[in-house]
């Protein structure tokens, strides 16, 4: 009878301790989980772990400054459902801070991350500062592997900053909507199947990649899209000379300018950003109207292109 009792002891700890690793925290905003905030749940969560730390959060809109800092490395926010799980903030360039401070790009955003290994999947990231507050980010991403599956980031100027340079991101079936340069930054990232939404007549992008980081932003059978009454968005401006992006396989909406890219009102960018498409479709898609100074991908061209080639040996995926 005693040793029943031990190895039922024994089954019932082993069933808790693999819960346990498989559910590291839970979130909800009505009070039936351990925690109500995302960030005291981060702030809980072990340092330098070489495991994922999964944070499953409830539906809910949380509004609140959310900050993976460098030690909360392997961070898996884990979402109940896209549309339902919000993180939101208002925070915009030009705000004036108690201690004095002003806020900028850089510093603006409703999630800062910069602990590597992160993912997250069924998550909406916005910032609603509002459609005049100029730059808004929803999130900044400085954090080398940060991969994203299902998840939304909607704003305006500046929704999406992959502030990085030359460290990778991926992003999967993915819902991005913004005005202008919505979509920048340094970093290399791999966009599989994206929707790509424009609420005004300006640009998608804006890189500012390195000149010596082969791979800006490539973006792989995505979807672009506008409101009905937008007419004159080109697919990236170059933040930096030296800007990396390009289309594969696209489906681009009537919005897209026949010329596709512009300069950023700087000719000598014409010589030195790396823009590219190749079998781009729809009414925005490849026209003979393209700016001389992008290139159209042939097939073989269009093969140094995939995730295996943008993200080397790195397979981003939900642990």
């Amino acid at each position: 009878m005693r040793i029943n009792y031990i190895i039922f002891f024994l089954l019932v700890l082993n069933t808790t301790f693999s819960q346990e690793k498989t559910k590291d925290f839970i979130v909800s905003k009505s009070g039936n989980a351990p925690f109500r905030s995302i960030q005291d749940a981060l702030l809980a969560a072990p340092s330098n772990s070489d495991k994922p730390i999964r944070i499953f959060i409830k539906n809910g809109i949380y509004r609140e400054l959310i900050t993976i800092d460098a030690s909360k490395k392997n961070i898996k926010l884990i979402g109940e459902n896209r549309d339902s799980t919000i993180l939101i903030f208002n925070n915009h360039a030009g705000t004036r801070l108690a201690n004095g401070d002003t806020l900028n790009t850089w510093t603006c955003a409703t999630v800062f991350i910069y602990g590597e290994g992160f993912s997250a999947k069924n998550i909406s990231f916005r910032n609603d500062a509002g459609f005049t507050a100029g730059q808004a980010v929803a999130v900044r991403v400085e954090a080398n592997r940060a991969s994203f599956f299902d998840c939304s980031f909607i704003g305006n100027q500046d929704v999406l900053f992959l502030s990085g340079s030359g460290v990778k991101h991926y992003f999967d079936n993915c819902y991005i909507e913004g005005t202008t340069d919505f979509i920048f930054g340094a970093a290399t990232a791999y966009f599989n199947k994206c929707k790509i939404h424009s609420k005004k007549n300006s640009h998608v992008t804006a890189a500012s990649t390195n000149s010596i980081i082969p791979y800006g932003f490539v973006f792989n059978e995505c979807i672009l899209t506008a409101d009905s009454n937008i007419n004159k968005v080109s697919l990236g401006r170059p933040w930096s000379p030296t800007a990396s992006v390009t289309y594969i396989n696209c489906i681009m909406g009537k919005h897209i300018v026949p010329e596709g890219w512009n300069n950023w009102k700087n000719p000598a960018n014409e010589a030195t950003a790396r823009y590219a498409e190749y079998n781009s479709k729809g009414i925005g898609g490849i026209t003979p109207a393209r700016v001389s100074w992008a290139k159209v991908l042939s097939a073989k061209e269009a093969e140094q292109f995939t995730v295996e080639k943008v993200l080397g040996n790195w397979k981003p995926y939900l642990e």
